[in-house]
């Protein structure tokens, strides 16, 4: 997902979309577990897109606490 996504979205939003990419993660996993994961690449991408969705709801959560 990219960032422009991402930032458009308010902080729940980001909170149901990191919840969603890490069962997307887990799901992925388990397919390598079993060897029915074929594009291993899938796991770095989705790895990355969690940690780029927390980051930007880390910073949207900084802003909402220095605008009080």
């Amino acid at each position: 997902m990219k960032t422009t996504e991402l930032r458009q979205k308010d902080v729940a939003g980001l909170l149901a979309e990191v919840k969603s990419l890490q069962k997307a993660h887990f799901g992925l996993r388990m397919q390598k577990a079993t060897q029915q994961l074929n594009n291993t690449a899938t796991l770095r991408i989705a790895r990355r897109d969690i940690a780029r969705a927390k980051t930007i709801l880390v910073e949207k959560q900084a802003a909402d606490k220095s605008a009080k």
